[in-house]
């Protein structure tokens, strides 16, 4: 295969708030299991070591925001992987071509993926060795543990099951990723991407038409291809999914083609990041039933959770 490959991959791991001054956007802003634990980067998010063809451990990104496994360009360079064709991918900032590589054996915990053809990206916008993305991870459970700073993928089963999470959201697939489409955000009905790789959250231009742009501050977001886009940050009063509230939500609002890549674009949608993320004890990321569960710790301030139990389809 050569020349450029057809195929567009969503890449939205490491989209770094920068220069940014928040201001709220309306008047008040208030045993077999697959286990490794996960180290905390500069930007809060989760890595967790990954070994390539029988090397590493390197430091990887699990993000449920990327449709592609990604490797740097130091590890690649280390290695000496073969060269694959160009690859035209979609960032957070932009759509860029980019070198890939063919990895013969990738593992992480006991879960081991073999003739992989992988985009290359510098280390230094990634923010780590690498990504493992939704490609990796569509039969598996991506659990993250706050409590105690783990991250584990396997089966749900292996992984404890469901007892504990109190909100479960049944989500609509998308080019490998799951959208929950019952979210609110300040009154505004919003579809959500839960993005383990991502700092902070972004929404798009509708959500931020709907929300009446109030408040804004400057920001720029910096993407994992290097690239960096314009955007105006606030601060939204409540998200809601369920009886599950979560308050004071920073957003950075841009006009990035990641939104349209998965063709929400046209009406109000969120990357959930890693900061609000934080808010909950447990989240589980089921990719064969796609549904995505919230284990809710009431101690912290910023999260409100009223009733009982929720199954939110």
């Amino acid at each position: 295969m050569s020349g450029t490959a057809t195929a567009l991959a969503l890449l939205v791991a490491n989209p770094v708030i920068l220069q940014a001054e928040t201001q709220p956007l309306s008047g008040e802003a208030s045993q077999t299991e697959e286990v490794v634990q996960g180290l905390e980067d500069a930007h809060e998010r989760m890595t967790v070591p990954v070994a390539l063809d029988g090397t590493g451990p390197y430091r990887f990104l699990i993000d449920t925001g990327s449709q592609r496994t990604v490797v740097s360009t130091g590890v690649a360079d280390r290695l000496a992987l073969a060269v694959g064709p160009q690859v035209r991918i979609v960032s957070i900032a932009g759509v860029a071509g980019v070198a890939s590589a063919h990895v013969g054996e990738m593992q992480f915990g006991e879960q081991i993926l073999t003739g992989l053809q992988v985009p290359v990206l510098d280390g230094r916008h990634i923010g780590a060795d690498g990504i493992v993305g939704t490609d990796s991870l569509q039969d598996r459970r991506v659990l993250l543990d706050f409590d105690r700073n783990l991250i584990a993928i396997g089966d749900p089963q292996e992984l404890g099951g469901n007892s504990g999470f109190e909100i479960v959201v049944r989500a609509r697939r998308k080019s490998g990723q799951l959208i929950i489409t019952k979210a609110v955000i300040d009154g505004i009905k919003t579809s959500v991407v839960v993005d383990t790789g991502a700092s902070n959250s972004i929404g798009n231009l509708a959500l931020q038409r709907a929300l009446g742009g109030r408040g804004a501050g400057a920001a720029v977001i910096a993407s994992v291809t290097g690239q960096t886009l314009d955007a105006s940050i606030g601060v939204a009063n409540k998200l809601s999914i369920g009886t599950l509230e979560v308050s004071n939500v920073a957003i950075a609002f841009a006009d990035t083609p990641a939104f349209r890549e998965l063709d929400l674009h046209r009406k109000p949608a969120l990357f959930l990041g890693m900061r609000e993320l934080r808010a909950f004890r447990r989240v589980a990321i089921d990719f064969p039933t796609r549904e995505v569960r919230f284990d809710v710790n009431q101690v912290r301030a910023f999260v409100n959770y009223k009733d009982g139990p929720s199954l939110i389809d």
